[in-house]
């Protein structure tokens, strides 16, 4: 009697101990990591790699534009020659000097969960975000205090150009993106973490943005809102007088 009271507990025990094991592996199977990367992020369809650390997303890119171009080296299947008139103002284009870097290297750390900073910190004359197709954006400036005027006219096909370190830029609609994902579709983020927009809202062109360029609403990728930028064609195109969150890192 007493080993049949021993095996039927040894048999009760093997028996708790493995629904308390599935339970746990089924609750790790199903529960959401923090270092999963949102869908959101996976429409930077130019990033070699995009990685969550549950307080930062790290997005690099080899910052190649995925459209032809008059500033890729001749040999490149992206090649593209171009003269005439930009379509942006009506610029004669002038080509400048540069070309695109095929080797350079790039990484965007920005916040995952963005919010408003408390002093707003200026955005660098330099990499301020980052395209869907992995190409950094410029804000308005092309140094200290010099607005985009004579930048305008070296802005290739598709409305951007590489600095003299070889990096190509966006500072205004990059053109490619709003042709083929939309006028109203995600172009890219900003370091803040906050999403940009193309120059359209529910089918017209966006108004009422506030000094950063950009104002809190629902969106396709963000249907409970969120506070996201607009690129729009008149100063200052992309982002106004400062990050609206706290900025995350560029660095090549």
């Amino acid at each position: 009697m007493r080993k049949t009271i021993v095996a039927i507990a040894s048999l009760v025990a093997v028996f708790v101990l493995y629904a308390c094991s599935s339970s746990e592996e089924s609750a790790a199977t199903s529960a959401p990591s923090s270092t999963t990367v949102p869908d959101v992020y996976k429409k930077v369809y130019g990033a070699s790699s995009i990685t969550s650390d549950g307080t930062y997303i790290t997005i690099k890119t080899n910052g190649q534009p995925d459209h032809k171009s008059v500033y890729y080296p001749t040999t490149n299947a992206k090649y593209e020659a171009f003269s005439g008139t930009t379509t942006f103002g009506n610029y004669t284009f002038k080509k400048n000097p540069n070309i695109i870097s095929l080797t350079n290297a790039y990484t965007f750390k920005i916040p995952l969960n963005p919010v408003v900073a408390t002093t707003h910190a200026s955005t660098p004359l330099a990499a301020i975000g980052v395209a869907i197709n992995g190409v950094p954006f410029f804000n308005q400036y092309a140094g200290p205090n010099q607005p985009l005027t004579d930048e305008f006219q070296s802005f290739d096909q598709y409305w951007g150009h590489p600095t003299a370190t070889s990096m190509y830029h966006y500072h205004i609609e990059p053109l490619y993106l709003t042709q083929t994902k939309g006028k109203d579709a995600l172009m890219g983020f900003l370091l803040d973490g906050f999403p940009v927009y193309g120059p359209e809202e529910n089918g017209t062109a966006v108004t009422g943005l506030d000094v950063y360029h950009g104002h809190t609403g629902v969106t396709v990728d963000y249907p409970n809102g969120i506070y996201h930028y607009h690129i729009t064609n008149s100063d200052p195109y992309i982002n106004g007088s400062g990050f609206y969150g706290t900025a995350g890192t560029f660095s090549n």
